[in-house]
């Protein structure tokens, strides 16, 4: 986005902080309160059907998230001169090592420790010089263009920031540490504080991209690792080195949750056993899905010729897509009365988190209307 756009996609992390918060706060609440899973409740709420076909669509999106994370860490290291045939099996085995060794507060805590890492972006964009001025006025005054590739990094930056998969996550996260009603202002500030964390470190991220690459003409970007290569002689190898170390981080970070998420998210929705403080021989489902996600996942990726970039665009775009659809079904529950009782949303949560989801489903549309137009002309021209 920053590479291609400069500055102009900055203003959207302004509602997307509060669409990530509202939408993440809902599911903190649901779990805290029922106690039960995002899919768990789906599936007792709108039966075994709906749940069946939800649960494909997710792990359909989950395993191209998947795939992009593991693009990542080939892309990084790459710059660093290792192969992909090296980094990717290694990595893989490492994070299904962590996970299948580890319990979940062990997991949890060097989880905690690689957010710190994602401060490498800050200071690639502090050596990068960028117009700071420039960026803080993008930030606050909106530019919409209607173009094909302006509405897909749209969609594909809310689909990275505010992606399904996290309100499953988050969910199940909150009931596996047993919050209690009595400690959920913890947790609901845990989620304001990730929130705007997040979208600190994206505004980073944009800026780097902006004052460098965009400002040189340097657009098309081929893969990560060229993104991270061509700051060097703009910004310098400190901040080309750090670049590449950050989306090292980022990707084996989601690389490690994902797959968890999705084995969550599919045992949960479809009645298996599933949690890190169960023994394999108690949840085997579970198990045997996060270790095949992580195989195919990374499998996939050492195929020769792989597009690393467009893996990583498009898989986000497709979060984006789906995210409508996670969110009109958390808001029917969260606004159950038998549910939730007393913390069922207020009239001003409603209107807000509505009108994200029709906002998305408007750009998705836009989006279609757009890509057919054009296979359209192009079918004219020829």
């Amino acid at each position: 986005a920053g590479a291609q756009f400069g500055y102009l996609l900055l203003w959207t992390l302004v509602p997307m902080t509060f669409i990530l918060y509202l939408s993440q706060e809902m599911c903190a609440r649901m779990g805290v309160i029922t106690g039960k899973g995002l899919s768990d409740l789906i599936r007792e709420e709108f039966g075994f059907r709906v749940t069946f076909f939800l649960m494909l669509a997710v792990l359909a999106t989950n395993l191209g998230n998947i795939l992009a994370e593991f693009a990542g860490v080939a892309a990084s290291l790459e710059l660093f001169g290792v192969s992909k045939y090296l980094s990717v099996p290694v990595a893989a085995f490492l994070i299904w090592l962590l996970v299948l060794k580890g319990t979940y507060r062990v997991v949890e805590k060097i989880f905690l420790m690689a957010c710190t890492f994602y401060l490498a972006y800050v200071f690639s964009a502090y050596w990068a010089r960028p117009d700071w001025l420039e960026a803080v006025k993008h930030t606050v005054r909106p530019t919409v263009r209607f173009e094909t590739g302006y509405l897909l990094l749209m969609v594909a930056m809310v689909g990275s920031t505010i992606a399904p998969w996290q309100h499953f996550y988050l969910q199940s996260a909150v009931v596996e540490n047993g919050v209690r009603r009595q400690q959920y202002w913890e947790t609901r500030t845990d989620v304001l504080v990730g929130s705007i964390s997040c979208m600190v470190i994206v505004f980073f991220i944009v800026v780097c991209c902006a004052a460098t690459l965009h400002a040189s003409g340097r657009t098309a970007i081929g893969s990560a690792a060229e993104a991270a290569q061509a700051l060097e002689p703009l910004a310098g190898p400190y901040a080309s080195a750090l670049f590449a170390l950050g989306l090292l981080n980022a990707s084996l970070f989601a690389a490690s949750i994902l797959p968890l998420s999705t084995a969550y998210v599919i045992c949960e929705g479809l009645g298996f056993e599933a949690g890190l403080d169960r023994p394999f021989r108690e949840a085997p489902i579970f198990y045997w899905l996060y270790t095949a996600l992580i195989v195919v996942g990374a499998g996939l990726i050492l195929l020769p010729g792989a597009p690393l970039v467009r893996i990583m665009v498009f898989s986000q775009a497709v979060n984006g897509f789906l995210l409508p659809v996670v969110l009109v079904f958390i808001l029917v529950l969260v606004n159950r009365r038998e549910l939730m009782g007393e913390y069922i949303n207020s009239w001003g949560y409603n209107a807000v988190a509505w009108s994200a989801s029709a906002v998305m489903i408007l750009l998705t549309l836009a989006l279609i209307y757009l890509g057919l137009r054009g296979e359209v002309a192009a079918l004219v021209a020829s």
